[in-house]
């Protein structure tokens, strides 16, 4: 990671959940974006048809990874019903868990649940996945400013990125700023909590820049084929074929 003095691009992408359409369009725009690191903010393999290429992808983009709490599924399958009470969720861990390599459970055991990087003038990102204190919790933009304070306490930085809520944002907090920078795979029309998702088809992901005296934020979306979408949907029997396919009909 490049030190304080100079400019620095970081990219962050997170809740991939086994999009290849989606994760392969997103690190063609990265080509063109060029940062010095792309962090992985969680939550890569399951849900999606394509568990094992997605985690490859991230692996090759060579940032870290924050462990999401799917990711964490993988690792500990008990706690899924911790979180949800949906069978369909602990039945699509099940299946990609049943799609994964050795290799894969020992990639995803390495991931972090928090990580502070250097940007620039001595402005530290922390980055985890829901909240400095869970990987399960919601940081959305109706949230109080007290209860986000609560929420930030523990993790607190010039700069904080999360995601798991499928939703990009940027919020202005007491001096410091949040970002989320949206799903790759699977980004939400709107905050449902329990409720099934209408998913849009597009790709979403955020680049900061900072330099001496400066942080920029940019929210980025990229298109994607619905029918290239639907595709990937039906190729596997994986149990959220139908549901998903029916997004991109």
């Amino acid at each position: 990671m490049p030190g304080h003095t100079r400019a620095v691009r970081v990219a962050l992408i997170s809740d991939l959940h086994g999009n290849e359409v989606a994760v392969a369009a997103v690190r063609r725009e990265l080509a063109h974006t060029a940062p010095d690191v792309v962090v992985c903010l969680g939550d890569v393999a399951t849900l999606g048809a394509r568990p094992r290429e997605v985690l490859d992808a991230v692996a090759d983009l060579g940032g870290p990874c924050i462990l999401g709490n799917h990711d964490e599924f993988l690792l500990r399958p008990e706690k899924v019903h911790e979180y949800s009470e949906a069978p369909v969720i602990a039945e699509a861990v099940a299946w990609c868990r049943a799609e994964l390599r050795a290799s894969d459970f020992d990639r995803v055991a390495t991931w972090l649940d928090g990580l502070e990087l250097p940007l620039a003038d001595g402005v530290t990102l922390r980055v985890f996945h829901g909240s400095p204190r869970s990987n399960t919790e919601d940081l959305l933009a109706t949230l109080p400013d007290d209860a986000l304070a609560d929420a930030l306490a523990t993790g607190r930085a010039r700069v904080m990125a999360g995601g798991h809520t499928h939703l990009p944002l940027t919020r202005h907090h007491r001096g410091d700023l949040l970002v989320n920078p949206g799903s790759v795979g699977l980004p939400f029309l709107e905050h449902v909590a329990r409720r099934p998702p209408t998913i849009l088809d597009h790709a979403q992901y955020a680049v900061i820049d900072a330099a001496p005296g400066r942080v920029d934020v940019s929210l980025r979306r990229v298109a994607l084929d619905r029918r290239a979408l639907r595709a990937q949907a039906e190729s596997a029997a994986h149990p959220l074929r139908d549901y998903l396919a029916a997004q991109y009909a």
